[in-house]
């Protein structure tokens, strides 16, 4: 038993240590929640664009980052730079400060938060050592992946397939086991209990996040309001894009022991 909650404990460690762009990122949002001036000559959103691209400058100078690990998790910022785009224009959100680092109304250091999600992937698969039983085939998840990314557009103005898909993951992953290690044990999880706890970390980041008034919902505009539980169903569907883009360069390799 004393060997398990040793065990727990550098599980935490290095849960924490992979998520650490993610963490500096949230840490310079809510420090520039409450200490930021009205009157300062750099705006908020500026800042924490020059902010985090001194993390990523940073993590690859002291290759605690691969460049393949870099060029992924640019894809990130692309891919949820264009999200973003559009979903303000269609005004599933909005962001309430003026900055100059922006495309059309989107400030982009937004960009980094899709980041932030790659670079603790790429990161926990590299600290725990990720072997799979029963991982789908790539054109699979692609596929699966892609509808997804389609269908965060398209539900504004057709049918939203989002149960569906969520049913096809489920499907698709119904019998994937992630085996990882801690310290010299191996263990295991089903990937769509891992899929769940990602999505419940980043539904809780999101929070703290429209907290510190980064962006707002709509519902939110006149006073913060918990994130509704509904759009952990769309981050649920976000790990499975990000999961795709990154299996592009880190194939997923079959764990060798029974189990």
């Amino acid at each position: 038993m004393a060997k398990l909650f040793v065990d727990l404990w550098w599980f935490g460690l290095k849960q924490a240590w992979a998520c650490m762009f993610g963490g500096l990122l949230l840490l310079g949002i809510l420090l520039s929640h409450f200490f930021w001036l009205d009157d300062a000559l750099l705006p908020r959103y500026d800042f924490l664009f020059i902010y985090a691209v001194v993390i990523q400058a940073s993590f690859l100078f002291l290759k605690l980052e691969t460049w393949e690990e870099a060029k992924v998790i640019l894809i990130f910022h692309i891919v949820g730079t264009v999200m973003e785009l559009f979903k303000t224009h269609v005004g599933s959100w909005s962001y309430p400060e003026e900055n100059y680092i922006r495309l059309y109304g989107v400030p982009l250091f937004s960009g980094f938060m899709y980041s932030a999600v790659g670079s603790f992937l790429a990161r926990v698969w590299r600290e725990f050592d990720f072997r799979y039983k029963n991982y789908p085939p790539f054109w699979q998840t692609l596929a699966v992946g892609m509808g997804v990314y389609v269908n965060f557009f398209s539900h504004h103005y057709v049918w939203d397939f989002r149960y569906i898909l969520m049913l096809s993951v489920v499907l698709m992953f119904r019998s994937t086991w992630i085996y990882f290690s801690v310290r010299a044990t191996r263990y295991r999880m089903p990937v769509l209990l891992a899929i769940f706890l990602g999505a419940f970390f980043i539904w809780f980041a999101e929070n703290i996040a429209t907290y510190s008034n980064i962006w707002l919902y709509p519902n939110q505009i006149d006073g913060w309001q918990m994130v509704p539980v509904s759009k952990f169903g769309s981050w649920f569907l976000l790990m499975i894009i990000s999961g795709v883009l990154l299996t592009t360069i880190q194939k997923p390799m079959e764990e060798n022991c029974k189990g």
